[in-house]
């Protein structure tokens, strides 16, 4: 059997190194690797597939960046010959990045078996690029596999329940096998940080980043945060520096960073007194560390996290990001929502009896 993964973002290298770790522990499968290039910075992709363990791609497409039209369309026309060339017995997405979408529409035109990891997440925002990928993704995959009973729900509502598998999430497996790697080997940011107070912010998508207003209510949050609850520190992403050195702001307490790899991002999310972010990974993965979360964003896919505080809405507003955060040691109690960790194991299961 030969399976075809196809990914392009950070959060997607984590997602499909669980996923290679259970093809690999079976007989008669082979794993094809593209990577359509989507993050290219070596901070962004390559130290990740060295810290995960992931093979290096078999096909690197070195789209790089640009408009989601110009992207998306670059992925199609390189991802057709090697689909093509491979002819996958399983085409398996994960997520809902520009990848996301164009390997859905290549497989479909090619006629070719589909799986959508993380699929039936819906923000019921359609300004999302995030939320018009995964729709597309689920409508065009064969099998649909879904992390939570919420997302199963919504593919009920959908029509899309027959092709629906409830797996738990493939992110809570990485979370289970990465955060015993990361404690034995930390790094010198995360020692440098243990057992100190402080709070973990990250801020990427483009509803924030792209609208200076808001960027600059986010940034100003940050600094009272970081005078009031805790020191900030704030890991950018490549894109997310170039909007703010734009906007010229510059920080007083809040300490900026570069991309921070997987292992280390790990550490510091389990030694943070709270975390804030518009990430949907990051917001789960505050949920497995059981770590209070204050989510920069006016809504969320992950909506059971919601519950007993454990993750608060508070957009790009100053005063309900800085009421969110002080409020942090009242979240909680946190449960088990996501499976039982041998999710890799389970959506290979599925795709084996086709």
């Amino acid at each position: 059997m030969i399976l075809v993964s196809i990914v392009g973002a950070r959060p997607q290298f984590v997602k499909m190194a669980v996923f290679h770790r259970a093809v690999a522990a079976r007989t008669g499968m082979r794993h094809v690797i593209v990577h359509t290039g989507q993050h290219y910075d070596a901070g962004m992709s390559g130290v990740f597939f060295e810290q995960l363990g992931i093979p290096a791609p078999q096909y690197q497409l070195d789209v790089g960046s640009g408009s989601h039209a110009a992207q998306t369309g670059e992925m199609l026309k390189r991802l057709e010959p090697v689909l093509q060339e491979t002819a996958p017995d399983w085409v398996v997405l994960y997520g809902d990045t520009n990848s996301t979408l164009a390997g859905a529409l290549t497989a479909a035109k090619l006629h070719l078996p589909l799986a959508h990891v993380e699929a039936g997440l819906r923000s019921w925002n359609r300004k999302m690029p995030e939320e018009i990928n995964r729709i597309v993704a689920d409508q065009l995959s064969n099998l649909l596999f879904c992390p939570t009973q919420p997302a199963m729900d919504n593919l009920a509502r959908e029509g899309l329940l027959e092709r629906a598998r409830r797996t738990g999430d493939i992110m809570y497996d990485a979370f289970l096998w990465f955060r015993g790697i990361a404690k034995g080997n930390p790094s010198e940011l995360s020692a440098r940080w243990h057992g100190r107070p402080f709070a973990l912010a990250t801020v990427h998508r483009a509803e924030n980043t792209d609208h200076p207003e808001r960027l600059t209510a986010i940034l100003d949050a940050l600094e009272e945060v970081s005078q009031t609850v805790a020191p900030v520190l704030l890991p950018l992403h490549p894109r997310t520096r170039q909007r703010i050195d734009a906007l010229g702001w510059r920080p007083r307490g809040v300490q900026l960073l570069g991309p921070v790899p997987y292992l280390d991002m790990l550490s510091l999310e389990a030694s943070a007194q709270l975390i804030l972010t518009d990430s949907g990974g990051v917001q789960k993965e505050a949920y497995f560390a059981r770590r209070p979360c204050v989510t920069l964003r006016d809504e969320t896919e992950w909506v059971e996290t919601l519950h007993d505080g454990c993750n608060v809405l508070a957009g790009a507003s100053p005063a309900a990001i800085a009421a969110a955060a002080a409020a942090w040691k009242q979240a909680g109690p946190w449960t088990d929502l996501y499976g039982d960790g041998r999710s890799g194991e389970a959506i290979l299961d599925f795709l084996a009896a086709g």
